[in-house]
């Protein structure tokens, strides 16, 4: 007895299910879209008709009549689609390919915007049902993206609020998933050093020394090469050449190649540097003081020993090292404003080089 009536409560169960889903498919409103304006855009009316059919689709708000069989009785009736664009004609080819609705709209670049308009007619009544209107950013990747956001605006439909701003956020450019964050441009800052090289340059003229300390201005240029960008993922060469310690008259120019990891503003790098100084060999006295020469290492002191150092009178010579940078990528308007900050290993001085770096660039989408 139990059994027959789970069963009848089963059977009961799916009918209802099949009916209500006959009942909405029944409730559902027949949808057209024969054609959209598109201008300086890839897409043609056609082309950009299809796109926005596809999205409606997906929403499964209307039943949207088969291209084909619009189409089709477009031909019959000799209705060309690139002329049916005003509510009257849009209402009489509604009336004769029998949908309840009409969606049309315009697609067309304005400057640095994509303004896209979409228009639902009420074929019965005889208006304007529903219409939206959106300004995008100017990237037609993205024309998938901004027909789902203005069809879900138009129907009153859930929407990605953050996908929405990104695309939607003409005045303030934002950096989507598609696009790539390039951070070529100036950069300026300061550096410590520590060891020899802090000794030398504090060390006073007469002694080959700059006179200075431990601290040192950076100018500096930076340009990228991205070889893989995936979503917010982004990995590159940095290639950053400088002029450092411009303020001791004399200055000492490098390079530093980078192999960086960004992800959403975030970023790590690491890779070898190349500094150009005037170099000499030398050794300290018993008294401290540093004297230039190359002297044999049995006729030096007990305990001294010679050594290669920075020396205003050297010649110019090549020292390498390793650098390790970390930084977070800041945003105010058009502007990004990277900051960096980094620790290097000076080998051939036994010393390290501790900084930081500032700069700035206009934000622009990739085209």
């Amino acid at each position: 007895m139990k059994k027959m009536v789970f069963s009848l409560i089963a059977i009961i169960g799916l009918f209802g299910t099949s009916l209500n889903a006959q009942m909405n498919m029944e409730n559902y409103k027949s949808v057209a879209i024969i054609s959209v304006d598109a201008n300086g855009i890839d897409l043609d009316n056609v082309a950009m008709a299809n796109l926005i059919r596809f999205e409606l689709e997906k929403a499964q708000k209307f039943e949207v009549l088969d291209k084909y069989d619009v189409e089709s009785k477009m031909k019959e009736r000799q209705i060309n689609p690139n002329e049916a664009f005003g509510k009257s004609a849009l209402i009489d080819v509604g009336k004769k390919i029998n949908a309840d609705y009409m969606l049309t709209g315009s697609v067309q670049k304005y400057g640095s915007k994509i303004i896209f308009i979409l228009r639902l007619v009420d074929v019965q009544k005889g208006r304007i049902s529903k219409s939206d209107v959106k300004e995008y950013i100017y990237d037609e990747e993205y024309l998938q993206l901004m027909a789902r956001v203005s069809l879900a605006s138009l129907l009153d439909l859930p929407v990605d609020e953050e996908l929405k701003a990104k695309l939607t956020n003409v005045d303030i450019p934002v950096i989507t998933e598609g696009q790539t964050l390039r951070l070529n441009g100036p950069r300026f800052g300061m550096q410590h050093f520590s060891g020899d090289l802090a000794r030398r340059l504090e060390a006073p003229e007469s002694e080959g020394g700059y006179a200075s300390n431990a601290f040192s201005t950076v100018f500096a240029y930076q340009h990228e090469v991205q070889y893989v960008s995936s979503g917010k993922f982004q990995a590159l060469l940095e290639i950053i050449p400088a002029i450092n310690g411009i303020e001791t008259k004399y200055v000492s120019p490098s390079l530093t190649l980078l192999n960086g990891f960004r992800y959403a503003g975030w970023e790590l790098g690491f890779g070898p540097v190349f500094r150009f100084n005037r170099t000499a060999t030398g050794y300290y006295d018993l008294e401290g003081k540093w004297q230039m020469g190359d002297v044999p290492d049995d006729l030096l002191p007990y305990g001294v020993e010679s050594q290669l150092n920075i020396d205003k009178r050297g010649d110019l010579g090549l020292t390498t090292g390793l650098i390790v940078a970390v930084g977070k990528t800041f945003r105010s308007g058009h502007i990004n404003f990277p900051v960096n900050i980094y620790y290097s290993q000076v080998p051939t001085f036994d010393s390290q080089v501790v900084g930081i770096m500032l700069g700035f660039n206009i934000a622009r989408s990739r085209k």
